[in-house]
């Protein structure tokens, strides 16, 4: 099965990653990026390089944000085990494999959200690298156009029980109204102590990455941007959020960038809420 569409775009998310893990001073390490980006045929051989210089600057610059938000939002995933949540969704999974590299607590439950295409494409590259989950893992094959809270619960969510969510790499795909249903429905299946982690596109990436675009990349495909003020944003859905710049947290991580902001730094794209 090749990878087609937006979920695609998984697979060369997963390329990011494996090159990450190479790196003596990785960021994370993801064991399984490498068989994901070479069952769809992004390893070992690298993709075409752009002609245009500003092309490959920008192509650089999605596959820092990658490496820079998985770091965000494992450690939001950590903080939120730490603090006693059980419950973990991942939506729009792709080929998250944090169900199998990270360390998560006894009872912890964590649900993979994505249409059948890349939950089975997914599956084969498990079966064949034999991994072993490292938590309860449970997949809910549902497009999320349709009811999927209702597949979810189906499949054992608890939503009176405090969930951590993860929208990595998703919300930009969708357009507004899309999102906004999106942030209601999670919003309706928290409890009180629930966090969450989000990433949006940034404003003007629009313009700056997708504007010429190569058809079928990634950027072709992203059509929203984060609001003005995300965090007031969230506050009008009951979530108490950070928002975090990527290079702010890029100079946490020890990644910084050193070139000077092209335009006025705006709140920022990486975002960590909680339920109250």
């Amino acid at each position: 099965m090749q990878p087609s569409g937006v979920w695609a775009t998984a697979v060369g998310v997963a390329r990011v990653r494996a090159l990450e893990t190479e790196r003596e001073d990785a960021l994370f390490r993801d064991p399984l990026a490498q068989a994901f980006a070479a069952a769809g045929g992004l390893w070992p051989s690298p993709p075409p390089r752009p002609d245009d210089e500003a092309a490959r600057r920008r192509r650089l610059a999605v596959s820092f944000s990658i490496v820079i938000r998985t770091k965000f939002l494992d450690d939001l995933l950590q903080e939120a085990s730490a603090s006693g949540v059980r419950q973990v969704v991942l939506l729009g999974a792709g080929m998250d494999s944090r169900a199998f590299r990270m360390d998560w607590p006894e009872g912890t439950r964590l649900f993979e959200v994505d249409t059948a295409a890349p939950l089975d494409f997914k599956a084969s590259v498990l079966r064949q690298e034999r991994a072993v989950a490292r938590c309860e893992r449970i997949t809910v094959a549902v497009d999320l156009r349709d009811d999927w809270p209702g597949a979810l619960a189906a499949a054992g969510h608890d939503p009176a029980a405090p969930t951590v969510w993860i929208a990595e790499g998703l919300l930009i795909y969708l357009p507004e109204d899309a999102v906004e249903l999106l942030l209601a429905r999670i919003s309706a299946q928290s409890a009180p102590g629930s966090r969450m982690g989000l990433t949006l596109g940034s404003r003007g990436a629009i313009e700056r990455f997708g504007a010429d675009a190569a058809p079928g990349s990634a950027a072709s495909m992203w059509v929203s941007e984060m609001p003005d003020d995300p965090v007031d944003w969230l506050a009008g859905h009951g979530w108490e959020a950070d928002s975090h710049t990527l290079r702010e947290r890029a100079a946490a991580y020890g990644r910084p960038i050193n070139t000077p902001p092209q335009r006025e730094e705006r709140p920022g794209g990486l975002i960590s809420a909680v339920r109250r």
